[in-house]
């Protein structure tokens, strides 16, 4: 998928909103924006080994993060949009808040850590992972910094309905389509950024409208479980909240109540939202994995909804209670196109010249 590269040394902002791919179903009540002016740059305090953005945000984890710059990837978190670069020669990663429907910056590093799950060190999971799986630390030399978010869980639900059985291109505009029902917080680098939309404004969408957007079958399982959250004692997204503190089973027995989750769509949201650390979301790339180096036993066998837990054992057999995040970098390792985001990463670190200055 072509993203747009940044044309100057610091990204463009504006408020002019281009029509989403179908109008909204509803007027979106105007909002009044606190906005920062020119961009301000502040150091996040996230070294490269801690954060590495094109190992972390184009991996499949989230579909509402655009690439803005050579290093630097820009979305909303909450009610702040917000910008993350890494520059050549430099260690630490940097933030800006462009704009937010709160007060300016208010909370908004705060929000950042917590979406990036700041508080786990990721040194000392490579260590940990490394230890148990040479392998493993061989390929941790090369991929620092690849981290799993966390992210609201109503947002990583409604994505990942969008996932099943999709293409990434196609996933990312259906994710931007129910984005735009959202308030728009302003456009960088030719990109729409919004606030994701409440379980309320959600609820205002039919299936019609979804399916004339081009969702397809898929259409049913977002208003069906957009209906089943606002039916749940307390509301949906206090229901979803109350998940991180179950353990992992029951959590994803929970999420598979929903229209259209099922095991591997559960384990995904769990692992990205959750506070799931084991969640082990099995697909085709991790099960060519598993077979390789963990279940050689299984080799030419077909993937089963059975042979789906006996995989996710032997993961946390090897890895332990954060077994999630080392599948999250065994699984990026096996992608063509991260490893090509990769390589002109470390050409850009490596040589700074190459880059244009950055003020």
């Amino acid at each position: 998928m072509k993203r747009p590269r940044a044309t100057s040394s610091s990204p463009s902002i504006s408020t002019t909103t281009k029509p989403p791919l179908s109008p909204p179903v509803t007027p979106i009540l105007k909002q009044k924006l606190h906005r920062t002016g020119a961009p301000k740059w502040f150091p996040l305090k996230l070294t490269h080994t801690e954060l590495t953005l094109p190992l972390t945000f184009p991996t499949g984890q989230t579909f509402r993060w655009k690439q803005t710059g050579a290093i630097q990837y820009s979305g909303t978190i909450g009610p702040h949009l917000v910008s993350l670069r890494q520059r050549p020669g430099d260690d630490t990663v940097s933030y800006c808040v462009h704009c937010s429907s709160t007060s300016p910056k208010s909370g908004a590093e705060l929000a950042l850590l917590d979406f990036l799950n700041a508080e786990i060190s990721l040194a000392e999971l490579w260590s940990d992972f490394s230890k148990k799986d040479p392998r493993f630390g061989e390929l941790a030399k090369h991929l620092r910094g690849a981290r799993v978010l966390r992210q609201d869980p109503l947002e990583c639900l409604i994505q990942f309905l969008c996932s099943s059985n999709n293409n990434i291109a196609r996933i990312t505009k259906m994710v931007d389509f129910v984005s735009s029902l959202g308030l728009h917080l302003g456009d960088i680098e030719g990109f729409e950024f919004h606030q994701f939309p409440s379980l309320d404004r959600l609820s205002r969408v039919s299936e019609a409208e979804l399916r004339k957007a081009g969702f397809g079958y898929r259409a049913k399982y977002i208003t069906g479980t957009v209906n089943a959250l606002q039916s749940k004692p307390g509301g949906g997204n206090e229901w979803l909240l109350s998940l991180r503190k179950l353990d992992l089973q029951e959590a994803v027995a929970e999420l598979c109540t929903l229209p259209g989750v099922g095991p591997k769509v559960a384990a995904c949201i769990a692992l990205f939202s959750l506070d799931q650390h084991s969640a082990i979301p099995v697909d085709t790339h991790v099960w060519k994995i598993a077979t390789n180096y963990l279940l050689p036993d299984l080799a030419g066998a077909k993937l089963t909804a059975k042979l789906h837990g006996r995989v996710a054992e032997a993961f946390v057999s090897k890895y332990g209670e954060y077994a999630g995040w080392a599948q999250t970098l065994l699984f990026i390792a096996e992608l063509p196109a991260q490893k090509t985001l990769l390589q002109s990463f470390s050409q850009l670190i490596n040589n700074p010249d190459t880059s244009a200055e950055e003020k």
